[in-house]
């Protein structure tokens, strides 16, 4: 069995495809952490960094990293 990664959901608010992404993240019971890039200048550097121009990103400790609403990405999260 293999170990789950740690994962933050970048987002921004009034965001349809952030809203979806968490809402499936916590059917799947996958922990996350959140951050509004709107709020927090330095995580907006971060995910532009990363060349992501759109909400929501989502990154794992694996080095994985995505925009947008990802379902066959967020399911492969999903904890054993």
């Amino acid at each position: 069995m293999t170990q789950p990664h740690a994962v933050a959901v970048y987002t921004q608010p009034n965001c349809q495809q952030c809203i979806a992404t968490k809402r499936r993240l916590d059917k799947n019971g996958t922990a996350y952490t959140l951050v509004d890039i709107t709020e927090d200048p330095d995580a907006y550097d971060y995910v532009i960094g990363l060349g992501h121009k759109q909400a929501p990103i989502v990154v794992t400790d694996a080095g994985d990293h995505w925009s947008g609403y990802r379902m066959d990405r967020i399911d492969a999260l999903k904890e054993n």
